[in-house]
């Protein structure tokens, strides 16, 4: 086997051990707090992991988790595009409300083909998410508040912005409706569903539709991997993320790079809502499903801001999401899940430093074994300082950027 396979095997390995680590640690301390409740762990686990009874339930919890999977993964998306910048929007919560409303009620009130009226509301979703956080990059690039601060508040604006539109200008639904809503989409604006693709592959009929919008997520997934991989704007991005000084000296500008950024990061968290508007609910309501982007950051954390990774990630979530009900009916309470789901966020970022460091490592030996030089041994010090904490001309860059503080 040659050196250039094993060097990338290696890279893939230590890619992988933040995460598996993290997922390990998380387990085995819901582990523990299962124990300490009085139930079997051995038994909790055997309960997520089963599927059902029968092939048509064992199909159906293969649907919600798919269901639920999505619309994580183009929050992950949404959450990683900032982070290659190096910075945190955290404002996807109110973006892809906001924005899941507005196309909700501008979808309603628009007669267009189906093909079209479809384009119609993804574009109207992406440009007010795109609009939203353009807010945020612009106070960042014009007066220097950081975007932590400003998406914060921007949720808050954003989420009452959305409760008096749906009760207000944008309601649809009678005034006796226990559940208030938009105007429900023609059915020109609805998006085909996927079951009649399991049941071509010999799959038992769910009870519920599969979201045809994941072939709509798969697009924005390889777009984005290719955009963010294998363009100009995608090295400009990292590379301003990485240093912005050393960016703007090679002609980038950072500041225009962060506006693009957040740009970007708004319009597909605009997606975010649209599998469950265009495929279950057809309509925005005051139930709709809220916290996919609070959970897209840990996904985006878990998947290391790799789309592929970002998309295990989202399954995994969802797999969790989906294994609350189950566990109840053994007695476990649900909130298991969540302490499951938020170890992971809080092993992750250890994880991820612990993995960073030994690909580091792993670099300046095969650094050393090409020159000669002997491995610095400062190594084991912060990523691209020496010991006495001054920075290493050589040092080797991270595969992805983490926000700076």
């Amino acid at each position: 086997m040659s050196g250039r396979v094993v060097a990338t095997l290696r890279r893939v390995g230590l890619s992988l051990l933040g995460p598996a680590i993290a997922v390990a640690v998380a387990m085995a301390i819901s582990a523990v707090v299962i124990a300490l409740i009085g139930e079997d762990p051995l038994e909790a686990l055997e309960v997520m992991v089963d599927l059902g009874e029968t092939p048509r339930a064992e199909v159906q919890s293969i649907v919600v988790i798919f269901n639920r999977a999505i619309p994580l993964f183009l929050s992950g998306l949404a959450v990683s595009i900032a982070f290659r910048m190096g910075l945190f929007n955290i404002g996807v919560e109110g973006q892809y409300r906001l924005a899941t409303l507005v196309a909700a009620a501008a979808g309603a009130a628009v007669v267009l083909p189906a093909p079209l009226h479809v384009l119609f509301v993804i574009v109207v979703a992406m440009a007010v998410g795109a609009g939203w956080a353009g807010i945020a990059a612009v106070l960042k690039v014009t007066r220097g508040v950081s975007e932590v601060i400003s998406s914060i508040m921007l949720n808050a604006i954003a989420l009452g912005l959305a409760a008096y539109l749906v009760v207000g200008p944008f309601r649809g639904s009678a005034e006796t409706a226990s559940i208030v809503s938009t105007t429900p989409l023609p059915e020109s604006a609805h998006v085909p569903p996927l079951t009649g693709l399991l049941t071509g592959l010999g799959l038992a009929e769910p009870r519920s539709e599969l979201f045809g919008f994941l072939v709509i997520a798969l697009v924005v997934g390889v777009l984005v991997a290719v955009l963010l991989a294998r363009t100009r704007f995608g090295f400009d991005l990292r590379a301003t993320g990485l240093s912005p000084s050393a960016a703007s000296a090679s002609g980038v500008n950072a500041r225009t790079m962060t506006v693009k950024a957040m740009l970007l990061s708004g319009a597909v968290a605009g997606l975010v809502g649209l599998p469950q508007l265009l495929g279950s609910t057809y309509v925005y309501s005051t139930e709709f499903t809220a916290g996919l982007g609070f959970t897209g950051i840990a996904v985006a954390l878990l998947g290391r801001n790799n789309p592929l990774g970002i998309a295990v990630a989202a399954l995994l979530f969802a797999f969790l999401d989906r294994a609350a009900l189950p566990l109840q009916s053994i007695d476990i309470p649900s909130s298991v899940v969540t302490i499951i789901q938020g170890t992971i966020v809080l092993s992750v970022v250890i994880a991820n430093e612990v993995a960073r460091r030994l690909a580091r490592r792993s670099a300046e030996r095969e650094a050393a074994a090409v020159t000669g030089a002997p491995p610095d041994p400062g190594s084991g010090s912060a990523p691209g300082n020496g010991p006495d904490g001054t920075q290493r001309v050589g040092a080797t860059l991270p595969e992805t950027t983490e926000p700076r503080a």
